[in-house]
């Protein structure tokens, strides 16, 4: 004998409103949840691109003594500054989130290697975290509040 209900599973927060017809706390939270998250994800590499505009030569040198050219430095920059604000507004969200994974794990493996060094090896471990963050938004996209869902709609 089962020991299932036969009776149909409700979600518990479905009666529960935020003042507009038809929508739930739940789907509240979830919208600005997921505009959270993008934000979350993005600022580190908006403020890091703006940073890496700041100290261009510095970062040229730096990139250049682990065997990458300097001259990609402004590719680096476009990436992750634009990349960053396209997250964030959710434009082209999947396909940006896709190319901030790589590039995230990239970076991970280039410049984040020496396990010898702590500081490095958490590095390692942040960088690959955020391209699991990033794969997750590309796999679910940018949700309600985005470019992305107005164009769709």
């Amino acid at each position: 004998m089962s020991t299932f209900s036969s009776t149909t599973v409700r979600n518990p927060t479905a009666s529960i409103s935020t003042g507009q017809p038809g929508e739930s706390t739940a789907n509240a939270v979830q919208k600005v949840s997921e505009l959270g998250g993008r934000i979350l994800l993005s600022v580190l590499f908006l403020l890091s691109g703006l940073g890496k505009v700041g100290a261009y030569a510095g970062t040229s040198a730096y990139m250049s003594s682990l065997g990458v050219p300097g001259a990609l430095l402004p590719l680096v920059i476009a990436t992750e500054v634009l990349g960053a604000l396209a997250i964030i507004v959710g434009w082209k969200t999947r396909v940006t989130a896709f190319l901030l994974a790589g590039y995230s794990l990239l970076t991970a493996v280039i410049f984040h290697s020496n396990f010898g060094d702590q500081i490095q090896m958490i590095m390692f471990f942040k960088n690959l975290s955020i391209a699991g963050g990033f794969l997750l938004l590309m796999a679910n996209g940018a949700g309600s509040l985005s470019i992305d869902r107005r164009i769709a709609t």
